[in-house]
Parts: structure tokens; C-alpha cells; sequence
């Protein structure tokens, strides 16, 4: 028959054993938790949405340096790419410095015909109102020309939009890099639709 000491160090012992199969166990869920979360994440990132820093003034002052905006990767899947909106795309020509993706608004679509008149966008013919478009130091809107900062197409050089294709620009007409250089994007190069400021607090909301 054990005596009371054998029975102290029997019961000490198992909970010994308890105690360090509980820490196995905590340690097993962590991983597991912590490897679904990373899955999780990717999983999203991937097909659903992701955040986009701005790299450029391309698009003020709808959007400014460093600001973040949510990305919605299902939108395009589940609907079409609509004007007016703000996309990430893949940078059809990078060079060097520039980055991989970019982010521009959408001002016409595939079959669209685009064109400038007197500083105003025109999209198959009639004028657009813009109220996005980043005021000059007169605080009228900046003037709209096709050529841009590129010499691609003459300032008043008319271009027809393939199907499957979109036209975009940066609100910051005078500053931006975009269709005026590269030309129509395949809406296969598209990441997303921007649709919400994210960061900084004080800028918070839809695009």
C-alpha cells in the first residue's frame, strides 16, 4: 500500500505531466492559429481586397503622398469598370524609379472615343464635368490636354478606346504619368477598385 509521501509525489508528478501536455497543446493551437491567420491574410490580399500607399501627386488632391486606400479586388470580378472610377493597375511601361503598380481614375471605357477641347475632357463628344480635377492657381480646374507631359498623342488627337480596354488619367492633370503616355490599359492589368481612404484619420473616406 503507497504511504502518503509515495501518493504526494505520484499526484505532483501527474500534474507534472498534465501541465506540460497542456503547454504542448497551447503550443500546437498558436501554430495552428497563427498559420491560419497568415493564410487568412494571403487568402485575402490575394482575391479579395488589399491597402495601396499613393507614391505620386498624380492624384491630388483627391489623394496626396502617402496616403492609404483600400483596394477592392472582387469588384471587377463581380461588375464592370465604370468612369469616374479610381483604379490600381499594373504600370504598363515601368521605368526605372517608378513603381509597379498605379493608381489613376478611369475617364473612359472600351468603345469610348476621348479627346480635349478648350482644357476640357471630352468622351465621345460631349464635355465632362470633373469636379475632381485639381484646381489651377486661378482656382479654375487645370486645362486637359491629350498630349500631356509625354507628346504620345497631338493635344487634340481623338482616340478610340478598344473593347476590354480603359482610359485613365491622374486628377493632377498637369503632373501625371497615364494614358496620355502608355495609352489604353487592359482591363487585365487591373489590381482593383479604390473605393476608401483609409489613412489619414483626418482624410477617411470613399473615393
Amino acid at each position: 500500500m503507497a504511504t502518503s509521501d509515495e501518493a504526494a509525489r505520484e499526484f505532483a508528478a501527474a500534474r507534472r505531466r498534465r501541465r506540460i501536455a497542456a503547454g504542448r497543446r497551447g503550443a500546437v493551437e498558436w501554430v495552428v492559429a497563427v498559420g491560419v491567420a497568415v493564410i487568412a491574410a494571403l487568402v485575402i490580399k490575394t482575391w479579395v481586397a488589399q491597402a495601396f500607399v499613393i507614391p505620386s501627386g498624380s492624384m491630388e488632391n483627391t489623394l496626396l503622398v502617402g496616403d492609404r486606400v483600400l483596394v477592392s479586388k472582387l469588384s471587377y470580378r463581380l461588375g464592370s469598370v465604370d468612369r469616374g472610377d479610381v483604379i490600381v493597375f499594373d504600370n504598363p511601361s515601368p521605368q526605372q524609379g517608378q513603381p509597379a503598380q498605379l493608381i489613376k481614375r478611369v475617364v473612359a471605357v472600351g468603345g469610348d472615343t476621348v479627346a480635349a477641347r478648350d482644357g476640357r475632357l471630352v468622351v465621345n463628344d460631349e464635355v465632362q464635368d470633373e469636379p475632381w480635377v485639381k484646381v489651377d492657381a486661378s482656382g479654375a480646374p487645370a486645362a486637359t490636354t491629350m498630349q500631356g507631359a509625354c507628346g504620345r498623342y497631338r493635344p487634340d488627337e481623338e482616340i478610340v478606346i478598344p473593347d476590354g480596354h480603359v482610359f485613365v488619367l491622374g486628377d493632377n492633370r498637369g503632373q501625371s504619368l497615364d494614358g496620355r503616355c502608355f495609352g489604353p490599359v487592359d482591363e487585365a492589368e487591373i489590381v482593383g477598385h479604390a473605393f476608401v481612404r483609409l489613412w489619414p484619420v483626418g482624410r477617411i473616406g470613399l473615393l
